[in-house]
């Protein structure tokens, strides 16, 4: 069997780690993949120089992975369809905003038979509600599409901290197919047979994080941030059910699940900027300038897209706390009167779940 190419669509700070992970599997001995490793940056210009050259000169992103080296089989491509038009293997980690364009670009310029893996945490959000990322890029490509999520903040991947990932696709052989691409001694895969779920714990515990960013922001403490985090992830066990009709709650004590929730509950930029939201009284978009540098927060958006489904279903007494955090990012709720919200409603009801 011919080795495999592979190529990443996507050069960001998880997009650098990830290339990092990749490029060490895909050395020369390898009998499964190719050494060189595509990975199609968005071409700018950094303190005068190309970033592919200083991507494939000094071997390090220095403006969203600096001080990590990457591989010398990692080879900066600033054209698209030059980077994929030969990949086996298409690794998408991109912001979720590009993902339709970049693989409207694509289409009839790859191999019929490739597969893709996507890394986007994140929706594409239509009129009335979301589209899963994995679900445009099959309907736009006409390819396979699995999903790799977890527990994993992307510096310290690239530093080699240990970390685990989900890999998600309803071809379980073929997962565990894709599987060596990604695995390294610090960084273990599981393979299940259930995507969606795993794609839509990426997604959701972003409202969550929101929530529990709030919580900081008032200095209430752990006991209730646990709190938060514990509902958090009953309403997106829901939420996969009540839409979806994904029942197997093991998938949520999964990496994806239990432990993306956590990692982002305390350490990610959605909690970090809830809490300046909290404690400076600056608006997302305000802070999204100052601190991402225009970039855009996701849970807010997620927030607002599953609230409009939640209302066309009838369903907002079932997710007390997603509409809550709803309500303190567009509908002027206090911050201070989010846990009032969640006590005044009734009880939640979980449906039974099936193992």
């Amino acid at each position: 069997m011919s080795k495999q190419n592979i190529c990443i669509v996507g050069s960001g700070n998880w997009g650098s780690a990830i290339a990092r992970v990749i490029g060490q599997n895909c050395t020369p001995d390898n009998k499964l993949f190719n050494s060189v490793v595509k990975m199609w940056v968005f071409e700018e210009e950094v303190n005068g120089r190309k970033l592919t050259e200083i991507i494939n000169t000094d071997h390090v992103n220095v403006k969203y992975l600096p001080d990590i080296s990457l591989p010398k089989n990692v080879l900066a491509v600033p054209d698209l369809v030059e980077a994929a038009q030969q990949a086996d293997i298409l690794v998408f980690v991109l912001p979720h905003q590009f993902i339709a364009r970049t693989c409207a670009e694509l289409k009839g310029k790859i191999k019929k038979t490739a597969v893709g893996v996507s890394l986007i945490k994140g929706f594409e959000f239509k009129e009335g509600g979301i589209s899963l990322i994995s679900h445009v890029i099959n309907e736009i490509l006409g390819i396979d599409v699995a999903v790799l999520m977890g527990a994993n903040l992307a510096q310290e991947v690239a530093c080699e901290k240990f970390a685990e990932a989900t890999l998600g696709m309803n071809d379980i052989e073929r997962a565990r197919s894709i599987r060596p691409v990604f695995q390294r001694p610090y960084f273990r895969i599981s393979c299940v047979n259930e995507p969606i779920s795993v794609e839509l714990c990426g997604a959701l515990k972003n409202i969550v994080a929101v929530g529990a960013g709030f919580i900081d922001g008032l200095d209430y403490g752990n006991n209730t941030k646990a709190a938060i985090i514990r509902l958090g992830l009953m309403e997106m066990m829901e939420f996969c059910g009540v839409f979806y009709q994904c029942y197997d709650k093991t998938v949520f004590f999964e990496s994806c699940g239990v432990a993306d929730l956590v990692t982002t509950c305390y350490g990610g930029r959605h909690r970090r900027l809830a809490e300046m939201f909290v404690r400076t009284g600056k608006s997302f978009e305000v802070l999204e300038k100052e601190v991402l540098n225009g970039q855009i927060l996701q849970g807010p958006q997620t927030s607002k897209k599953v609230y409009q489904m939640l209302k066309a279903k009838g369903k907002l007494q079932q997710f007390p706390l997603f509409v809550a955090v709803y309500k303190v990012c567009y509908e002027g709720l206090p911050a201070s009167d989010l846990l009032k919200h969640l006590i005044e409603e009734d009880e939640l009801h979980y449906p039974e779940y099936n193992a």
